[in-house]
């Protein structure tokens, strides 16, 4: 089954959004209402606020499923660049890996997604969404 991608854009980026990936942590629209609006249809507007706050609300999205690009530069050109600087790992206490920059993740069927923002890899086993991480390390009691 396809993975589905919708964007949105503004003049100056575009929100990119992974639905089979969102955890529905509700963090995009409880930081953020003006562009995050899951009583509407589209529930993403992104001309809602502006870019800035836009790219702070998407690198708060705990699972990857919310990114963005800039419009005057492609998405890979643009997170290459952002990709320059050292790669950041946090492990969190009896939960994820967190990394804090953006990264290339190759799946074990050869394909590659390029993540920016916050992305959470599972330690513990029991995510649904493999790598990532979906906060089952909570209902399993994992400790590390």
């Amino acid at each position: 089954m396809p993975k589905t991608t919708h964007h949105y854009n503004n003049e100056e980026l575009t929100i990119v959004w992974k639905p089979d990936i969102c955890i529905h942590s509700t963090l995009c629209w409880k930081g953020l209402r003006e562009v995050f609006d899951p009583s509407k249809r589209p529930w993403i507007d992104p001309t809602g606020t502006t870019t800035e706050k836009i790219i702070k609300q998407v690198h708060q999205c705990p699972s990857g499923a919310l990114s963005y690009y800039m419009n005057n530069e492609s998405a890979e050109n643009d997170i290459i660049a952002e990709s320059a600087e050292m790669l950041n790992l946090e492990m969190e206490p009896n939960g994820p890996i967190i990394i804090t920059t953006a990264c290339t993740i190759v799946h074990s069927d050869g394909r590659k997604e390029i993540k920016s923002g916050i992305t959470k890899l599972c330690r513990c086993g029991a995510s649904v969404n493999k790598p990532f991480c979906d906060d089952s390390h909570k209902k399993i009691g994992f400790e590390e």
